[in-house]
């Protein structure tokens, strides 16, 4: 049983095995290797549901997440961010206790890397193939020539293969933009490795978005995928048509501290500080943080019709709603939030409550 004194991101443990499994079962069906991303759970807990899975590299977003999950015995992590040489001296320990990768998308970086690493590392090439975040463009063969001609003379630097994260699924207007999107990346990829394939028979092409990775049949072309946000999805990835309501495996429930009848809004214990600023669209313009749902037992209810979070101050949350809801809750009484972006969420709110009432810290 849940209790609430303060906001809690609350975690419905079977939505969230249940989309382990389905993203593994995909990933086997396409035969391709499944390096799923721990920056959304953030939890060894939560790790070790994916160990039972069979599941045994994974990727993270910085030194510091990889430290951490190789402390309960993780030994095949990619750091998916570009290499930051302030942390050198933590790479260096990890490439000591794990077979850790790291990414780049520049020669800047390589002496450096050389003087600083005392073992050996994996190299991925980040590949910029429409995002346009980091990453060489994909077409851009010189640089990547620079690159591997480095790599192909380096003792400590082991180059792995081509590495992109196709982030303009994010902003894509339906399912099929997104499958479309996928086709091209893998065309992208499929090219570099036609040129370098003969002098690197092994390189790994490796894919990594969400969207993506739910919506796509058959992940063929590529030899890895790295999602991260399916361990929980979020209203984002509904939005997009990635996953269904019954899919998101995350509420932040939230005291209710106020309300204002002649504005027909229920003020929540739960801002920005909570939810961070990211927002949807509704049909008028107004901005949705996150839409409300009811608390039964052993769940929460679907979203409450034409209640959502309007707006959010640094610790306010204010919820518009219809006359009757606002009128029948009660200041004191706990709501649910299903979040926009549940990895931002998961990080600020640093933890969980399953719907059992167990908690989960990290």
């Amino acid at each position: 049983m849940i209790t609430i004194s303060k906001p809690t991101l609350i975690l419905n443990k079977e939505r969230c095995m249940d989309n382990i499994t389905r993203m593994q079962e995909k990933a086997k069906n396409s035969n391709v290797h499944f390096r799923p991303h721990f920056k959304t759970h953030q939890s060894a807990f939560i790790g070790n549901w994916f160990r039972r899975q069979g599941i045994h590299s994974i990727t993270v977003s910085s030194a510091s997440m990889a430290k951490y999950f190789s402390a309960y015995g993780w030994r095949d992590i990619t750091i998916a961010f570009p290499v930051n040489l302030l942390e050198m001296n933590i790479l260096s320990e990890l490439a000591n206790e794990v077979n850790l990768n790291i990414i780049l998308d520049s020669t800047e970086v390589l002496p450096y890397l050389e003087a600083g690493l005392n073992y050996q590392v994996g190299i991925f090439i980040e590949i910029d193939t429409g995002d346009h975040r980091s990453g060489v463009i994909w077409k851009d063969t010189a640089a990547i020539d620079k690159i591997m001609e480095h790599l192909s003379l380096s003792v400590k630097l082991k180059f792995k293969g081509f590495l992109t994260h196709s982030g303009h699924t994010y902003h894509a207007d339906s399912p099929e933009t997104i499958r479309d999107i996928f086709k091209d990346t893998v065309q992208k990829l499929q090219y570099l490795k036609g040129l370098y394939q003969e002098a690197w028979p092994d390189l790994v092409l490796s894919v990594g978005d969400t969207p993506s990775c739910s919506l796509v049949e058959d992940l063929g072309g590529v030899d890895e995928i790295r999602p991260g946000n399916f361990v929980f999805y979020d209203l984002m990835q509904y939005s997009l048509g990635a996953c269904t309501l019954n899919d998101i495996a995350v509420t932040v429930a939230c005291p209710i501290v106020g309300r204002n009848l002649s504005r027909n809004e229920i003020i929540i214990y739960g801002g920005a500080n909570h939810f961070s600023k990211d927002f949807l669209f509704r049909s008028n313009g107004e901005r949705i943080y996150g839409y409300a749902v009811l608390f039964e037992e052993g769940a929460w209810s679907h979203p409450i019709n034409g209640a959502f979070l309007s707006d959010l101050k640094q610790e306010h949350g204010i919820i518009k709603a219809p006359r009757e809801v606002v009128e029948e809750l009660r200041i004191g009484d706990v709501i649910g939030i299903l979040p926009v972006h549940s990895c931002l969420t998961a990080h600020l709110l640093k933890g969980y409550q399953t719907l059992e009432g167990e908690n989960i810290m990290y």
